[in-house]
């Protein structure tokens, strides 16, 4: 079916703003660009493959077989190759490696193409924090032994604005014209969290933490998970819209759903987990203009030689002793396989249906639990920037964000350059909050239609941002986020899917139902350490 610009307007930005659009008769025609990344044909691929047969003479050994390079897969390889061993493999489909933290590299600056920071990790989480060491990326520890991060690390500020009514403010939350009301309600909400940044259970254990896997267990907090967290704020008698805008902003920034689709764990989780204590500030972000894309160019550097990319993995097939897999090399068309001692399943977890051979024909319970979010994510190359409107305007921040949108704003890439006149590039992000037919919606558009969303969406706080837009690329994420939705997080689908199928081990930030760097990294670096712990030699 054909819709109009109006109604494809409409349904992702709301019909008031698309109806101005049409009026002024100006659309995203001329702007040049493309869609880039995420392949679209796999599942046509895969059925046309599957049971091929792989030459005899295209079969490789390797005690180790990863399958995915984004952040986990990558973490996997470099927790190998630190601990000296190197007889591995790593598969990934796209010609660009780190899935979701992945960047791109033509413009004025590098620039990402998924996540864009990382907060500074608490002492407590060593792997994390010997990565960091690893990288140069800290100088020493403070006297209660936290890390310390060079400020040129560290997001510059303005760090963050929100733009209302015609003009921009400084923050997140919409201070500005707030009630009384709004202001006790947001006291009242500070201090909910500060109890539970606070909280402890029986055994010392915080109630959220990262990694996830150090979370306390208690019923008293598990109960969260069972409820939204749009329920959870009803039910402590909260009415301000103030509050409920940053709260849905909160889950659909970091779980691309809308705050009564989110567990009210996973949205208290977003404003606790990175507080060491009450009174105290949320942990800086340590972030650069091609963001996470920072780390997995790092990790990947490390293991280059044992990275494969244009390869997708047809059929995950566990022996006797072993594992087989096999893979189509794209761009040489041909079927090649691996039997492999042990392999890593590093691909979102919604894949090991269609992939692992025994899930295919009998999937574990586990797996249609795993649910995933669309999204798009575009970058936005600008001759100049644009000015604000009003001199009194807060400015140009690192993250920019539009109060009235269903996106999520953008963020400045060459804001950490401090280069603050002359060419830019802006990374606009636009989650599609579980809508049920998602995923198609999306891809139903071409590259003229989705920058016409994009340019509508910030032409309220720019006016003049068409006339300064030189280029615009679009990628579409169709799966990009794991959904922590009411009733998942702490179902038991989670430690279920941890659990190693024979010689095949899991990791992804799936596993943790959460979508984060510290979260992939966190589950390569243990799918590693198992697999070392079986002592395998090179």
């Amino acid at each position: 079916m054909k819709f109009t610009r109006r109604e494809i307007l409409a349904s992702f930005l709301g019909l008031p703003l698309a109806l101005a659009a049409c009026r002024s008769k100006t659309d995203a025609a001329d702007v040049p660009g493309e869609i880039v990344g995420a392949s679209v044909d796999v599942g046509h691929i895969l059925r046309e493959l599957r049971g091929a047969e792989v030459a005899a003479a295209n079969w490789e050994n390797v005690k180790v077989a990863i399958v995915g390079g984004g952040a986990a897969g990558l973490s996997a390889a470099w927790n190998f190759a630190k601990n000296g061993f190197r007889d591995f493999t790593l598969l990934e489909l796209e010609k660009n490696i780190g899935g979701t933290a992945q960047s791109g590299t033509d413009g004025v600056v590098p620039y990402p193409w998924g996540a864009h920071y990382l907060p500074v990790p608490f002492r407590e989480n060593a792997p994390l924090v010997g990565l960091l060491d690893e990288m140069n990326l800290t100088e020493g520890r403070d006297a209660n032994g936290e890390l310390v991060i060079p400020e040129q690390y560290l997001c510059r500020e303005p760090e963050e604005r929100v733009f209302y009514k015609g003009r921009w403010y400084e923050g997140l939350y919409l201070h500005p014209g707030a009630s009384e009301d709004d202001k006790r309600e947001l006291a009242e909400f500070q201090k909910l969290v500060d109890g539970w940044v606070n909280w402890r259970d029986a055994e010392g254990r915080r109630a959220f933490a990262l990694p996830v896997a150090e979370c306390s267990r208690d019923p008293q907090v598990l109960a969260l998970d069972k409820i939204s967290f749009g329920d959870w704020l009803r039910q402590q008698n909260f009415k301000s819209e103030r509050l409920f805008w940053y709260c849905d902003y909160a889950t659909r920034d970091d779980y691309g759903l809308k705050l009564d689709n989110a567990s009210a764990w996973a949205g208290l989780f977003y404003f606790c987990s990175r507080v060491r204590k009450s009174g105290e500030e949320s942990q800086p972000f340590i972030t650069f203009p091609e963001g996470n894309g920072h780390f997995v160019n790092y990790l990947s550097e490390k293991v280059k030689d044992k990275i494969r990319l244009r390869t997708l993995a047809i059929e995950i097939v566990p022996r006797e002793k072993g594992v087989d897999v096999v893979y189509l090399d794209v761009d040489k068309n041909e079927l090649r396989g691996l039997h492999a001692e042990k392999a890593i399943y590093a691909a979102p977890l919604f894949t090991a249906k269609y992939l692992i051979r025994d899930f295919r024909q009998s999937p574990p319970a586990f797996v249609k639990e795993f649910e995933h979010n669309a999204w798009f994510v575009a970058n936005i190359f600008l001759k100049d920037r644009p000015k604000n409107r009003f001199t009194k305007d807060y400015p140009l921040s690192w993250d920019n964000v539009i109060y009235e949108s269903p996106g999520l704003g953008y963020v400045n890439a060459t804001h950490q350059k401090g280069m603050d006149y002359g060419p830019a590039v802006f990374t606009y992000y636009y989650p599609m909050c579980a809508e049920q037919d998602g995923r198609a919606k999306l891809f139903g558009l071409g590259h003229r239609e989705l920058c016409d969303i994009i340019l509508t969406d910030l032409t309220r706080a720019h006016p003049n941002l068409r006339e300064l837009t030189e280029r615009i690329d679009v990628m579409r994420w169709g799966h990009a986020m794991i959904s922590p939705r009411p009733g998942f997080l702490w179902s038991g689908a989670r430690d279920e899917a941890q659990k190693p199928f024979r010689d095949i081990y899991f990791a992804h930030s799936d596993l943790s139902g959460l979508a984060l760097f510290e979260e992939a990294f966190y589950h390569g670096v243990r799918a590693a350490n198992e697999i070392l712990g079986t002592k395998p030699k090179n």
